[in-house]
């Protein structure tokens, strides 16, 4: 039996409250061995998860993602999590009631929901729809189907508590990863975890919002990675170890890790692939 000590422990140690491709759970040791061990301001312009920040839970953070609904999760989190528990424990598991929940995004009526109510049907979603994969059509609509498991956790309130806990003091504002650029100070560090480069030729980028994230933001985001360096900016960024990644950030440290990712339809495609870490200082 876990003792009370145990349990208090566990609560205050937040961990990501959705499931995201790609997500940084199962990489943060080797992450955490790669972070500057003082710096200012922590910076994630691709949230997603949240798996390092909430690891790390720095004093200072600024979060932000283009994705407006995932934004707004994360602010309801901060603001209103006690809203947020009562309004999911309402949803239920049945696939009839999930394709109602995911076509409100069609209707007018969608326009009138609440920050809360909208929070809590991103997450009943991803924790119910086919593998967790967060994805949108060019109208923004959420178009992933409807998954199937033995019993959910739609609600996890302890979970909800200690992110709320955790997000008190950062920042979170719908931005473009362009943005970090006139926020950031020389001592400040930035973690980018952005939609990965494809492997092949016949692979598609994720479609997280109605704004693909295609090899030209690539080469955006290499573009920014210089001019943080030149300014003596910290920063580590996540990829796979695709051709393209592997030549755009050939003059930074890159480093090959291993992940296990399932999002492949295919079972016999699944397992440990690598992928890269990139930085511009030593650790």
């Amino acid at each position: 039996m876990k003792t009370d000590e145990t349990l208090a422990k566990a609560i205050a140690s937040p961990k990501p409250f959705v499931k995201w491709v790609g997500g940084k759970t199962q990489l943060l040791p080797e992450l955490e061995k790669r972070i500057p061990k003082s710096f200012g301001r922590y910076y994630e312009p691709f949230i997603g998860g949240g798996a390092l920040f909430f690891r790390l839970q720095p004093q200072r953070a600024c979060l932000t993602d283009i994705n407006p609904d995932l934004v707004n999760l994360y602010t309801v989190i901060r603001d209103q999590v006690e809203a947020l528990i009562e309004d999911l424990s309402q949803h239920v598991y049945e696939k009839d009631y999930f394709y109602q929940v995911r076509g409100v995004d069609r209707t007018a009526e969608y326009s009138t929901w609440t920050d809360v109510q909208q929070a809590s049907r991103f997450i009943y979603l991803n924790k119910t729809c086919y593998n967790g994969l967060y994805r949108v059509n060019l109208k923004g609509q959420f178009n992933a189907p409807f998954g199937r498991y033995t019993r959910p956790m739609i609600l996890d309130a302890g979970n909800l508590r200690a992110c709320h806990q955790a997000l008190q003091k950062a920042v979170i504002e719908v931005a473009d990863f362009h943005d970090v650029k006139k926020r950031i100070r020389a001592d400040d560090f930035v973690y980018f975890d952005p939609p990965y480069a494809p492997l092949s030729t016949t692979a598609k980028f994720t479609s997280y919002t109605k704004k693909r994230f295609d090899i030209e933001m690539q080469y955006e985001l290499r573009d920014l990675c210089r001019a943080l360096d030149q300014r003596s900016v910290r920063f580590m960024l996540s990829n796979s170890s695709a051709p393209l990644i592997l030549d755009l950030y050939s003059e930074f440290n890159v480093e090959f890790v291993y992940a296990t990712r399932s999002i492949n339809s295919n079972t016999g495609k699944r397992g440990k692939i690598p992928e890269v870490i990139v930085t511009n200082y030593e650790h």
